[in-house]
């Protein structure tokens, strides 16, 4: 694992790598054989993908307009960039020009949220932009394809549209059934915390092998003609940079700067796992091709993507102080005191987590109840376990609001000697807890 999740956080070197390689084989060896390991790969690529996709927060309240905003660059903005720069470069090649028009097709893709927060973006918004793009994008890729290009190229509309079930909707189906169970059968502490992690990586491989895959399908005549791949990169340049430029202006001027940041990456990173699945999965031969317009769209995007946040506060403004919602896990676990020492252990268990929030008739809580002090109970007082949780000495509680600032969290945590607090939202209603471990990873991160 250790290994996947060092070639995710490296793409802008691993890709080019991949490639290298691709091409090595592909100019040593036959790689028609290859052409079998093309669906396997992708549903590799993309099924863990969509394991970790939050397709509830479709519907979760937030800002409207940058949402709309956000689509209407996406959907309607770039693809006629693309469109147009595919007329410039490739007007007698219909195959590339479709190549390039999927790449600006499909947007946002996971590197969405992570940059979003790297830069200390919206998440929230970053999450729905990135699901809405995903479906929708999805639904309407083979319509704009046969909208704009149907007169150049036959566009097996069917087939876009079935491979697209197979190499989207089934992932997604299969990718929430996969979710739902590992959170019934583990919980959602134990998925957030250490299962959640694992998925990412598993996809990158998949990513890394499509790459391999298409530059040896295509090694023999990039080694003839080795410019092609900068034929390719100038059109794809000048798209990210005016899709950039674009975004940047709209979310500098008519946006916060959390939610400029969110529209730039919701807008500018297209989902390029996506676009390689349809292109190697419907178009045949051609679609190694088409698959390599899109990995060096791979090598511009991460690249592109990586040296924007960190001009970033250049751009935005410098980003205010972490507040408790910047930083917070979301959830509380609770249990009310009225319950029995017996309930509280099989929740512990069943959640596979430390310690639970005690809520009082009321609903108000309390304290906190936590392994080593049920323990301590147990051992210095009674090993009956059916009595109620209102017979245990509880740990202090403190609770803070999503805007209260990180610093002066910490500093309460500090001098109350407490490891854990809770946050409450605008509607005072508990929506997160703090740890020690939280405040250790936020300070490293920020360095």
């Amino acid at each position: 694992m250790k290994i996947l999740q060092f070639l995710q956080k490296n793409l802008v070197f691993t890709i080019p790598a991949f490639m290298v390689l691709g091409l090595i084989y592909g100019a040593n060896i036959d790689a028609v054989r290859l052409k079998t390991t093309i669906l396997p790969l992708t549903f590799l690529m993309v099924y863990p993908m969509m394991v970790n996709l939050n397709i509830k927060k479709v519907f979760s309240k937030g800002d409207n307009k940058v949402q709309v905003t956000t689509q209407l660059i996406n959907f309607i903005l770039i693809p006629f960039i693309g469109y147009i720069l595919g007329r410039l470069f490739f007007p007698e090649n219909p195959i590339l020009m479709l190549g390039l028009l999927l790449t600006s097709l499909l947007p946002t893709s996971g590197m969405t949220i992570s940059w979003t927060g790297f830069a200390k973006g919206n998440m929230v918004e970053a999450v729905k932009m990135t699901v809405i793009g995903l479906i929708l994008g999805s639904a309407i890729t083979p319509l704009y394809l046969q909208l704009l290009l149907g007169a150049k190229i036959e566009i097996p509309l069917a087939k876009v549209f079935q491979q697209i079930i197979v190499v989207v909707f089934l992932p997604m189906l299969f990718g929430y059934i996969t979710q739902q169970f590992i959170i019934k059968k583990y919980g959602m502490a134990k998925y957030q915390k250490d299962i959640k992690k694992i998925f990412p990586p598993i996809s990158t491989l998949g990513v890394l092998s499509i790459v391999f895959v298409a530059m040896a399908l295509k090694a023999k005549s990039i080694v003839a003609d080795p410019t092609v791949l900068i034929k390719y990169a100038i059109p794809l340049a000048i798209l990210y940079i005016a899709n950039f430029a674009i975004s940047t202006l709209i979310g500098k001027y008519f946006f916060t700067r959390a939610n400029g940041i969110a529209l730039v990456y919701g807008s500018v990173l297209r989902n390029l796992s996506i676009a390689l699945a349809i292109a190697m999965t419907v178009f045949g031969s051609e679609g190694s091709e088409i698959a390599l317009i899109i990995a060096v769209a791979y090598i511009i995007q991460t690249q592109s993507a990586a040296w924007y946040v960190k001009f970033t506060n250049v751009i935005f403004g410098q980003a205010p102080p972490d507040v408790a919602g910047d930083v917070m896990s979301k959830g509380v676990f609770t249990i009310n005191d009225d319950k029995s020492i017996k309930e509280a252990i099989e929740l512990f268990e069943e959640e596979h987590i430390h310690s639970l929030v005690v809520m009082d008739s009321t609903n108000k809580p309390i304290g906190i109840l936590n392994t080593r002090n049920l323990f301590d109970h147990i051992i210095n007082n009674s090993t009956d376990i059916s009595q109620k949780i209102s017979n245990i000495d509880l740990k202090p509680i403190l609770i803070f609001n999503e805007t209260d600032p990180l610093i002066l969290i910490g500093k309460e945590m500090k001098d109350n000697n407490v490891y854990k607090v809770l946050v409450k939202d605008v509607k005072q209603q508990l929506c997160g807890v703090i740890t020690e471990t939280t405040y250790f990873k936020r300070i490293v991160k920020s360095k």
